[in-house]
């Protein structure tokens, strides 16, 4: 019950223990910044002094200032401090001791300054009602003194303000929207771009892991699959025929060894990240390999190449031996057929493949169990290419597949066609 409870508290109905609520802060989640101490004080000095220059230049007009002057102003700045946790605390209670400082008649001057600066972090902070809901405050406690009021307001013998004075504070009053709401775009877009990079970032790196996870499939599905038929190999022809079944340990040392490389490549990139691989990536000039290993098998594999092979992207040719091991993994392992027959044709622009095997099925996944024909797709799609598998109309199972090339690789080298044939 007490981790359910602690759950539920993290996650819903009010915000999280030692947070507070949106709707006062200015930070996302409600995350308290540091409080900001300098330009706390810096703006409590200019702002002090300054209003004690306005008082001598104020001398008859306006009340001089006095202790609860000086209270008034240290109370409008010094909320301040809390601008970035409440922002919205901070503008109204800037804008109510400023409100009550107009009121007592005390100087014009850089008090104002507390108003402006409270305003401006609540618009940033996104709290706009409330920051022009405190400067309405001001500006109507400041026209209710200064044309109806000071009759009953210090100081004495006052007389009613000139009405365009308000079209300065109303200048004033744009300008510093005007500023605040460009400041709080601009955030705005910083953040959007910002979170733009990370979930970029987020899907590179989700495209990585699934890379590497097909990489994985792909090595240890083919590896495995030659180590099983040869231990049972092995294990039949132990006592009968030593040295076949010493032919198949053999078979099973070299496909694990070849299987431990390529899956410590794979890996490697995961601990040197950007790092260039100890061995090239394998591709189709790595056929005989494969026609070799599932000779291994008793799977007899006939290659037909056609057409002048290009200049092949990596990354093409190492879907293209991928999609050709993955095939001919699903043949030994899911059909009853011991011929398979694979064809590679370069045209212009593109690599046809086609892996076609007689059947029939030993089990019910024809053609494969389904994670291997999803990493096909996968690889096909990746670059652009499409992908089609499924029963062949007089039996047994079909992959074709048709991968595009960059129109840049067009450098070629002649490779007459030729017909290969492994036992």
């Amino acid at each position: 019950m007490a981790a359910m409870e602690e759950h539920r508290a993290g996650s819903g109905g009010g915000p999280p223990r030692g947070r507070s609520p949106r709707w006062l802060t200015g930070v996302p989640g409600g995350r308290a910044a540091r409080l900001p101490w300098a330009s706390t004080v810096l703006l409590g000095a200019v702002v002090m002094a300054g209003s004690a220059v306005a008082a001598r230049g104020q001398p008859q007009d306006r009340v001089p200032l006095d202790l609860f002057a000086r209270l008034l102003i240290l109370l409008a700045v010094g909320v301040l401090l809390f601008r970035h946790r409440h922002p919205v605390v901070a503008a109204f209670g800037s804008a109510v001791a400023v409100t009550v400082y107009l009121a007592g008649g005390y100087p014009y001057g850089p008090v104002f300054l507390a108003v402006a600066v409270g305003c401006f972090g609540a618009v940033v902070a996104g709290h706009r009602r409330a920051a022009w809901s405190a400067v309405a405050l001001v500006w109507l406690g400041h026209a209710l003194v200064a044309h109806w009021l000071y009759r009953w307001l210090p100081p004495q013998g006052d007389r009613s303000a000139d009405w365009g004075q308000e079209l300065g504070v109303a200048a004033w009053v744009l300008a510093l929207a005007a500023a605040a709401e460009f400041v709080r775009v601009r955030r705005e877009q910083w953040a959007d771009r910002r979170a733009e990079r990370e979930a970029a970032e987020r899907r590179r790196a989700d495209e990585e892991r699934l890379r590497m996870a097909r990489e994985l499939h792909d090595v240890l599905a083919h590896s495995i699959s030659v180590i099983n038929v040869q231990s049972s190999v092995g294990l039949a022809l132990l006592d009968s025929d030593p040295e076949q079944a010493r032919a198949a340990l053999t078979t099973i040392k070299a496909a694990s060894k070849e299987a431990l490389g390529e899956v410590r490549q794979v890996l490697d990139t995961l601990r040197t990240p950007g790092d260039a691989p100890r061995a090239p990536a394998p591709g189709l000039d790595r056929l005989p390999e494969l026609v070799e290993q599932a000779a291994s098998t008793g799977l007899t594999v006939t290659v037909e190449t056609h057409g002048a092979r290009p200049a092949v992207p990596p990354g093409a040719d190492l879907a293209a031996f991928r999609i050709v091991q993955e095939a001919l993994t699903n043949v030994v392992r899911h059909s009853g057929s011991r011929t398979a027959r694979v064809r590679v044709g370069y045209r212009p622009g593109r690599i046809r493949l086609g892996i076609d095997d007689e059947g029939p099925a030993t089990g019910t996944d024809a053609g494969g169990s389904g994670n291997g024909l999803a990493g096909m797709r996968e690889r096909a799609a990746g670059l652009g290419g499409t992908i089609e598998a499924g029963p062949r109309p007089g039996g047994g199972f079909r992959v074709r597949a048709e991968l595009p090339l960059p129109p840049g690789g067009s450098g070629t080298f002649a490779r007459a066609a030729h017909k290969e044939e492994r036992p």
